[in-house]
């Protein structure tokens, strides 16, 4: 998973409230192949384009200036619905690294933090004078988003402090997924085995005797 200490990028505006998870990734959209990745064509898909097909040129995200946009500033309630991890995946595949809003959808945070996605919850207040200060003057609607110092601000403008669960942070900040959360562990683990091997033989498979019984 990869590290996120500190990302500037392009934000683009995405403010309405309550953007649930089948807008993010409509549950019609199927990917060429089985894979937890390539779903970047699934974004908005349905915002994206109009009922005939056709793209649909007033959909922020399909506005030039728009098109390269790492960081998305949403609405709040971002990300309700059903627990769709494909929403995410789909965020990321686009090329997306931060989400940031008023609030979040739970299981929708989760899926976020599992894989490298920031999602960022600013107060009602913080998030709106970012908003002023990114699209309001700031010419090139850029954010600073620093997870090291947990500041946040359009580029050349005032730095707002965020909180953040420690453990969240720790984790985005090593690119630590679930099984890389564990192999920190991983001489406690050993450890635990060995102890445990004593005590429970049983349970553990014996190499010899399993040899044995394929020749059978």
């Amino acid at each position: 998973m990869q590290p996120f200490t500190r990302v500037t990028g392009l934000a683009a505006p995405l403010l309405r409230a309550n953007i649930d998870t089948d807008a993010i990734s409509p549950s019609h959209y199927k990917p060429a192949e089985l894979s937890k990745y390539g779903f970047e064509n699934a974004l908005f898909l349905d915002w994206r384009n109009s009922p005939d097909g056709t793209t649909d040129p007033d959909f922020v995200l399909n506005q030039d200036r728009y098109r390269r946009a790492t960081i998305l500033i949403a609405g709040p309630n971002f990300g309700c619905g059903s627990s769709r991890e494909t929403a995410v995946w789909a965020l990321r595949d686009a090329g997306f690294r931060a989400i940031i809003s008023p609030s979040f959808a739970l299981i929708f945070q989760t899926n976020c933090i599992r894989n490298g996605l920031l999602p960022l919850a600013l107060t009602a207040e913080v998030h709106q004078q970012l908003v002023d200060e990114t699209f309001a003057t700031a010419p090139t609607s850029h954010v600073d988003i620093n997870l090291l110092d947990q500041t946040v601000g359009a580029v050349g403008g005032p730095r707002h402090s965020f909180a953040i669960d420690p453990r969240t942070r720790t984790q985005l900040i090593n690119g630590l997924d679930a099984i890389g959360q564990t192999l920190q562990h991983r001489h406690r683990i050993d450890a635990f085995r060995h102890v445990d091997q004593q005590r429970r033989p049983w349970i553990y498979p014996n190499p010899t005797t399993k040899a044995s019984a394929t020749c059978r």
